[in-house]
């Protein structure tokens, strides 16, 4: 009985280290599309099921834009550097969740945009529901030209509501400007 005992062991024990050395953690509880970067306080880039690199645009938000060209990030109008200091915020918010998730979210795909990202809901594994937390803490807006094709538009329009209400993040900065207003600003 002793054999058989270590004989178990022994084939358990290795088909652990065969199913993590090929890669195959879904198999033992593990889920979610792996992150392979936080792009910025509204948009993640994953790893998908062939392995393929799926830019995702967060559904239902619109965060405040960070500064992409050298120019933008030397700029020294006061309506840049505002908007760029709390997209820095949104994006380490977000950055902050994804660890906390252990690198992984879940996808609810509602949409793709014109530039062919996905447009999802995203939540970590165990169930934060990440758009939910930016709005909660005033670090997004809800976008409503889209909110008909956001499955949680309530609980968003909820977080958003609170956030006003408490004057978190941006709804305590009387000087900042709706991201969408900001992008058609900064194109003149």
């Amino acid at each position: 009985m002793e054999k058989l005992t270590k004989s178990m062991r022994f084939w358990l024990c290795a088909t652990i280290i065969i199913l993590n050395l090929m890669g195959c953690d879904r198999f033992i509880g593990t889920s979610g599309e792996p992150v392979e970067r936080v792009s910025d306080g509204d948009t993640l880039v994953v790893k998908d099921a062939d392995g393929k690199n799926l830019t995702v645009r967060f559904a239902c938000v619109d965060a405040p834009e960070i500064a992409h060209t050298n120019k933008e990030k030397q700029s020294k109008r006061s309506s840049d550097r505002n908007q760029f200091t709390w997209g820095v915020k949104a994006q380490e918010r977000v950055q902050q969740l994804v660890q906390q998730g252990g690198d992984r979210v879940t996808l609810n795909i509602t949409d793709s945009d014109r530039y062919g990202r996905k447009i999802a809901e995203v939540r970590l594994q165990n169930g934060t529901f990440v758009q939910q937390v930016l709005l909660k803490e005033g670090l997004a807006k809800v976008y409503r030209p889209y909110l008909n094709k956001c499955p949680s538009q309530d609980l968003v329009q909820q977080a958003e509501a609170e956030a006003k209400e408490q004057r978190l993040g941006i709804w305590s900065d009387t000087k900042f400007v709706n991201p969408w207003e900001y992008r058609t600003l900064s194109k003149k």
